[in-house]
């Protein structure tokens, strides 16, 4: 649900169970998939900064493994989809904010609804950069404040 495929996904949780690293000839292996398909997802694993890879004293072979604490990952996921979702949508948004045209009432309507969403995505921004900065009690007492339906969430 954090929009990556499915061998991502099945590389990432490999990772997040093994204890130590593993070689991508590993990684393969266990997942009976290609050099190229395991390579490519690492790769695209390595830049949302969710796995780091390491060299063994001796060896020429890559190992990868990831953060143990799933708190971390989850700011680190929250943090990649604010930079490579919302900031892309707030310059739009902000680009679209500025155009002068306001002498149709087509015009006039675009901007209302440009300056709606604006709005939500400043919120949405707002909320993941709290997320992102948090620590983990305060996420815990946030969410069960949410859930028992308590309006004073700050």
């Amino acid at each position: 649900s954090w929009g990556i495929n499915k061998t991502m996904a099945q590389i990432f949780a490999l990772l997040l169970i093994t204890r130590g690293e593993l070689s991508v000839e590993e990684i393969m292996e266990e997942l009976s998939i290609s050099r190229g398909n395991a390579s490519m997802n690492i790769r695209a694993l390595m830049d949302w900064q969710l796995i780091l890879k390491t060299t063994k004293k001796g060896e020429r072979k890559e190992y990868f493994y990831c953060e143990r604490d799933v708190w971390a990952l989850a700011r680190k996921v929250a943090e990649e989809r604010k930079n490579k979702e919302i900031k892309p949508v707030m310059r739009v948004l902000n680009q679209v904010s500025e155009l002068d045209d306001e002498n149709s009432e087509d015009a006039k309507e675009f901007k209302r609804v440009a300056k709606e969403l604006t709005d939500i995505v400043q919120i949405t921004d707002k909320a993941l950069s709290h997320f992102i900065n948090s620590e983990r009690s305060w996420v815990s007492k946030t969410i069960l404040k949410i859930a028992k339906g308590n309006k004073s969430v700050s």
